[in-house]
């Protein structure tokens, strides 16, 4: 079975030995980045989502 975004990010943040809080805020931005783009999942979105100001 293929790992969900967050837990590979969670995965990337943890090897790399970033701090728990760090880890915290990058998933808060994510997660709110995929809901403010209608819980697209970034894989789906084009230059126009991941540019959009």
């Amino acid at each position: 079975m293929a790992k969900k975004l967050l837990d590979i990010v969670r995965d990337t943040i943890r090897m790399k030995h970033y701090s728990i809080r760090t880890e915290q805020v990058y998933i808060g931005w994510i997660k709110r980045y995929i809901i403010y783009h209608n819980k697209k999942h970034p894989k789906e979105m084009g230059k126009i989502e991941i540019f959009k100001l």
